[in-house]
């Protein structure tokens, strides 16, 4: 297969170019200096040209805040962009693979995993526009499969651990917020698990929306304080705090944990426990 990866400069289209050279297919990965996937015309050049028979499309606006001033430029990348993408691989009779969010989710408070048959009620702009652009590859209808995930994090860009570790170096004391929870999700995990699902071609027949995490449950408190303890940053204090307590234009998640048990029985897929991903990224760090 003739293998097109777009967003691959960002946390998971880094680590899939990584997995990649392992691979029996031909990739071809692209950011924005390479292909405008937002320019229908250049998207169908580029599939036609380069005879692409599947696209992961790892591209996304994912500033949630900013998301909220510009919604218009979060649908364009997020929604207009992806259809775009599905209608190339109508055409060329290929498959999307396209990764969404937990912020779907989130009008509701949940106490329980949100499996992929729960329906969508974000609270914010970027949850909406990404629900659109699931919507947008339904409505096409091309083969596709779509990954939502969460609380992504890596050696690459900016994240959450990232930050965290910067802070613990510059800070007596830090506060984080205990009352959303989720799964921290190392996108070195992501990755393989997409590389196994491209490489035995089970994707075939098996069209359809699946979540994928590490396996786990935490606050941001927890994940914080596992950051510290696991890099031996311990001089900064982190201290627990409500999610009012930082004013934000974003209703963000109170409980997004995704059940998983779709994809790893459809996929075979096992995935790693949250900690122990952690400790291997902040080995690469």
């Amino acid at each position: 297969m003739n293998i097109l990866v777009t967003g691959s400069n960002g946390q998971l289209g880094s680590h899939i170019r990584l997995q990649a050279a392992q691979s029996q297919h031909r990739y071809f990965f692209c950011d924005v200096n390479e292909l405008d996937i937002t320019r229908r015309d250049a998207v169908f050049n580029y599939v036609l040209t380069n005879g692409i028979t599947m696209i992961i499309n790892c591209a996304a606006y994912t500033d949630v805040e900013r998301a909220e001033d510009d919604e218009a430029t979060a649908d364009l990348i997020n929604n207009t962009a992806v259809r775009y993408l599905a209608d190339a691989m109508k055409v060329a009779g290929g498959v999307l693979m396209h990764f969404s969010t937990d912020y779907v989710f989130g009008g509701e408070v949940h106490n329980k995993p949100c499996t992929e048959a729960l329906g969508m009620n974000p609270t914010g702009a970027y949850g909406r526009t990404k629900m659109r652009g699931e919507q947008s590859i339904a409505d096409v209808g091309c083969h596709s499969i779509i990954i939502r995930t969460g609380w992504l994090y890596s050696e690459y860009g900016k994240n959450f651990v990232k930050t965290m570790l910067r802070i613990f170096d510059e800070r007596e004391m830090c506060k984080v917020v205990f009352d959303q929870v989720g799964t921290p999700t190392y996108a070195g995990d992501l990755a393989r698990a997409v590389y196994e699902i491209v490489e035995n071609e089970n994707f075939r027949g098996n069209d359809g929306v699946y979540h994928f995490s590490d396996e786990g449950v935490c606050s941001w408190y927890d994940f914080a304080k596992e950051i510290a303890r696991q890099s031996g940053r311990t001089k900064c204090r982190i201290a627990p705090c409500h999610s009012d307590e930082f004013p934000s234009k974003v209703q963000r998640p109170s409980y997004s944990v995704l059940d998983k048990t779709k994809i790893k029985k459809t996929f075979g897929i096992e995935i790693p426990y949250w900690t122990d991903s952690l400790g291997r990224c902040l080995e690469n760090l």
